[in-house]
Parts: structure tokens; C-alpha cells; sequence
């Protein structure tokens, strides 16, 4: 008899390959029979929802989403939670970034804004993690009339530990050496977990979660089993129940055997 959980994935570097920017066929294998076998599939995800795009191979198996690291949490067209940062630290934030000339991805409600003065964005998001829909970015001035969920500025992470004394309502949680995720107080996927539990009315006990970086930590830790990837960060393996294999090397697929899922 194969156990069944509600099972939380990452994208970048979890799901989806740095190298390919793919999921494995070993994953849409793996999650295809973990559906079979009465286990849902969740994503939670720094990303907010304009660019989850790379997920149309299990798109199908997909039944919620935790977006812009807890902030955004929905199933289907039903909003779950919605919880902004407040417009104080949005600004701080924003003028601090003009004035010392970072980039920054600020994240409204419905849409983007991109400051992108030294290239940044375009390296890391457009090159790199070969992310197109920042081209559809909208002027800052229409994105802050809305609520902003996530603030995502180009700094080191000593620049960010001074920054967050001057933000008191928000809190980061960094996956790429050169940027981090800001939200609010209270947003973090391990808070997600709980939030779609209450939602879905399943045991948070009974989750099993899956990451690679520094933002993933709050979920690892909250979920009942926590799995770090074998190219995850030596902070998240230490934190985790368990590591797997490599997202390029069958992880998701090698894990949800060990734990007898599939």
C-alpha cells in the first residue's frame, strides 16, 4: 500500500533544471503516479503567478499554488490568502533602490514593475533562468496603486540584513546570491503550508516538501517530511529530514520511492 501525502515543490532547481530549464521526464513520471496513488501536488514558489509558465508538462496534475513565497496562495480561480507588504516599507524599499541605483522586481497584485539599471534582471531572469514575461512589465506608477505582495531587490546579503532594520512589517528569504525575496511578515511558504491546509482540509502533518534554496527553509521545516535536493544549499540539507538526488539527476522521482509515495 503506497502512502499518500500533500506534496509542496519548489520550481527552480527543485521541478525545473538550471540546465534545461525543463522538468525531467523522472518528475512528470513521478508526480503522474503520486496523483494516481491519492497524493496531491502543490506549488510553492518565489515566483509570482505572470511567470509560473514553465510548468505546462504537469500543469494538469497541479492542485494549488503558493506564489511569491506565501504572499499569494490559490486553487484554480479561488483566492486562498492575499497578504501585501504594507506601503511604508513598498517605499522604503523603492526609493532606497533609486537612490543607490539596485535593481528591483516589484510585484503588485495584477502586475510587474522591473528597475533594472545595471542589467540585472535581464542577466539572471531573462538569460539565465530564461524567464520572457518581464517584457510584459507594467510602469511603476500603475504597479504601486496596487497591493504589492513581493519585493525582489539586486543586493548582497549584507546590504539586505541593513536594509530589513528599516522595514520593520517585512521579512526575506534569499534562493540567488545576487537577490532576495522581500515579503510580508507572516508570508513564507512554511505559513502556506498551513494556510492550504486549513483550505484543503488536509493534515499538515501529513506534507512532504521539496526545495533547493534559502527561501525554502520556512516550508522544510514546517512540512511533515522536508526534502532538500541534492544540488540544494549545504543551510537547506542540514535543515531537512532527508536529501535526494539532483533535480538533474531523478531527485523528485529518487525521493518519492525512498518514502514509498510511488
Amino acid at each position: 500500500m503506497k502512502n499518500s501525502y500533500a506534496l509542496f515543490f519548489d520550481i527552480d532547481g527543485t521541478l525545473v533544471s538550471f540546465k534545461t530549464h525543463e522538468i525531467p521526464d523522472s518528475t512528470i513520471q513521478a508526480l503522474t503516479q503520486a496523483k494516481k496513488n491519492g497524493s496531491r501536488v502543490y506549488i510553492a514558489t518565489g515566483r509570482p503567478p505572470i511567470i509560473i509558465t514553465n510548468l505546462g508538462s504537469i500543469a494538469h496534475l497541479i492542485d494549488g499554488y503558493i506564489s511569491t513565497n506565501g504572499a499569494l496562495c490559490y486553487v484554480g480561480d479561488e483566492l486562498v490568502c492575499c497578504q501585501p507588504i504594507p506601503k511604508e516599507d513598498v517605499m522604503t524599499c523603492v526609493e532606497d533602490s533609486k537612490e543607490k541605483g539596485y535593481s528591483l522586481i516589484v510585484v503588485g497584485r495584477r502586475d510587474v514593475a522591473v528597475l533594472d539599471p545595471k542589467g540585472d534582471v535581464n542577466r539572471i531572469f531573462r538569460q539565465m533562468l530564461a524567464v520572457k514575461e518581464f517584457d510584459k512589465a507594467s510602469p511603476l506608477s500603475e504597479v504601486l496603486k496596487q497591493d504589492i505582495l513581493q519585493l525582489t531587490p539586486f543586493f548582497t546579503a549584507e546590504y539586505e540584513a541593513e536594509l530589513l532594520t528599516r522595514l520593520p512589517h517585512c521579512i526575506s528569504g534569499r534562493w540567488h546570491p545576487e537577490f532576495t525575496d522581500i515579503t510580508a511578515n507572516g508570508a513564507d511558504k512554511g505559513k502556506g503550508i498551513i494556510i492550504m491546509a486549513k483550505h484543503e482540509g488536509f493534515d499538515p502533518s501529513r506534507t512532504i516538501a521539496f526545495g533547493d534554496g534559502g527561501n525554502d527553509s520556512s516550508m522544510i521545516l514546517q512540512a511533515g517530511i522536508g526534502v532538500a535536493m541534492g544540488n540544494a544549499i549545504d543551510a537547506l540539507k542540514q535543515q531537512a529530514d532527508y536529501v535526494t538526488t539532483s533535480v538533474d539527476d531523478d531527485g523528485i522521482l529518487n525521493a518519492l520511492r525512498h518514502f514509498n509515495v510511488i
